[in-house]
């Protein structure tokens, strides 16, 4: 009876504090009754918070880098302001931090920088996160008189830097491409030199250990990359842009470095989309759209009789269209040196002037004397290259040094078509040897056979 009465007391205790559950709650709770008891699937969990911004040693985890925001040093970026010595200051900062920093160019602004150098070396690497625009002054008049005007963003004697994000690096080179860059017409019809005093856009020197990747980079007033004197540079998944009658804007140009990666970008642009000049070796281009432009150049090499070593150069798998040259080797007479062991395969050629051209006459004036030094041109090796030519200039065009001929040129499954008209155009050679190993379209039957007579050892310096 006593244990009756205490049940009782229990169970109406329980109804007075019990709170009956809201519809919501209930179709939850009715819902999760049904789940099968040995399930360990959770819930949606709730949304997210929103990100915070970045900003200077602030860190969103343990052991993540160090940020350090260009705005956290007084960048305004309104594309007005001098936003320079902020930029240096943020450099500075992560440049002698004991642990990996980004240095980071926000989304959603334009910092105007003036001409710099970003120097090294530093205690640890760096990425160079650029999320928003990066532009020079306006044009020569807006360039102060005190800053060089053949550069504009200079890193020296850096190692283990990454610049990279999905920003823009606006070069502005309208008002410079307007000045008399090259040849012009004078009085009379005459042909006047003008000066050349442009900036390249970003210049890595005396460098190491470098990746570039998905920036878009356009309108320099003159190359937009150029490496002298680097090694290990990974280049990727970049966009260059600028028009196609913009002077000497080259995508890419390597000097005196090595160990490059050139991978999936495109480049449309008025001079080269990628250059190799003296001193590179070990170079790997792949996956690359080319033009408008004037395609892939090893070269101009020996200029003013000086001496170039080009070698292990690979292109493959790309598309070059609607560009004066495809892929091109080309020297000064007078020179020394050798370019060797080069390979282009798997080459689309849309509409090219110049799909394959070798010229050992490079010369911007009519008036470049025949020399009897050259720099050697030998294992050349062109595979799976097809598409159509513009029928103005020769599909082939292999025109060597008469001192110092090209040898070991071998061309396999060459197939060049006219873009307009059905009449196929002879190959130009002069003083070259190779080989067909298959079938080549138009046939080369101006290639030498074997290996020239006239070529005494002592006059091939191959590097």
């Amino acid at each position: 009876m006593i244990l009756t009465r205490v049940l009782v007391l229990l169970l109406l205790f329980s109804f007075c504090f019990f709170v009956p559950p809201s519809p919501g709650k209930l179709h939850s709770y009715t819902k999760q009754k049904h789940l099968h008891p040995k399930s360990r699937i959770s819930l949606p969990p709730a949304s997210a918070p929103e990100a915070v911004s970045p900003s200077y040693n602030v860190n969103s985890a343990p052991h993540s880098p160090t940020v350090f925001n260009v705005q956290s040093f007084g960048a305004i970026g309104d594309g007005v302001t001098d936003d320079t010595q902020a930029f240096k200051m943020a450099w500075d900062t992560a440049c002698q931090s004991e642990e990996t920093g980004v240095l980071l160019v926000p989304k959603g602004y334009s910092f105007l920088i003036q001409s710099t150098i970003f120097t090294g070396p530093c205690k640890s690497g760096i990425t160079f996160q650029i999320d928003g625009i990066i532009m020079p002054p306006d044009g020569p008049d807006s360039w102060p008189i005190k800053y060089s005007k053949k550069q504009w963003l200079v890193f020296y004697r850096i190692s283990r830097l990454s610049l990279q994000g999905g920003g823009v690096i606006d070069g502005r080179g309208e008002k410079w491409w307007n000045l008399p860059c090259k040849t012009h017409k004078g009085i009379n019809r005459t042909k006047l030199p003008g000066p050349c005093d442009s900036p390249v856009a970003i210049r890595f020197f005396l460098s190491s250990n470098l990746t570039v990747q998905g920036l878009k980079v356009k309108n320099s007033p003159q190359f937009h990359f150029r490496f002298d004197g680097c090694q290990n540079v990974h280049i990727d998944l970049l966009t260059i842009k600028a028009p196609a009658l913009s002077p000497n804007t080259d995508g890419i140009h390597i000097e005196n470095t090595n160990n490059v990666k050139i991978y999936n970008s495109i480049v449309s642009n008025g001079d080269d989309c990628v250059s190799i000049g003296a001193g590179c070796f070990n170079v790997d281009i792949k996956n690359i759209t080319c033009g408008p432009s004037h395609g892939i150049s090893i070269g101009s090499l020996g200029v003013r009789n000086s001496r170039a070593c080009v070698s292990d150069i690979t292109v493959s798998d790309s598309v070059i269209k609607q560009s004066d040259n495809g892929v091109r080797i080309k020297t000064w007479q007078g020179g020394s040196g050798a370019v060797s062991a080069v390979t282009f395969h798997n080459i689309q050629m849309d509409t090219v002037r110049n799909p394959i051209i070798i010229d050992q006459y490079y010369c911007l004036t009519k008036n470049c004397p025949n020399q009897t030094s050259a720099v050697f041109v030998s294992d050349i090796l062109y595979t799976n290259i097809k598409g159509t030519y513009d029928v103005r200039s020769p599909p082939m065009h292999f025109v060597c040094s008469d001192f110092l001929p090209c040898t070991n040129l071998t061309l396999s499954e060459v197939e060049l078509l006219p873009a307009q008209g059905h009449i196929l155009s002879n190959p130009v050679c002069w003083n070259a040897y190779g080989i067909m190993q298959t079938l080549i379209i138009p046939p080369v039957n101006c290639l030498l056979e074997g290996i020239p007579k006239l070529m005494p050892e002592s006059d091939v310096d191959r590097c």
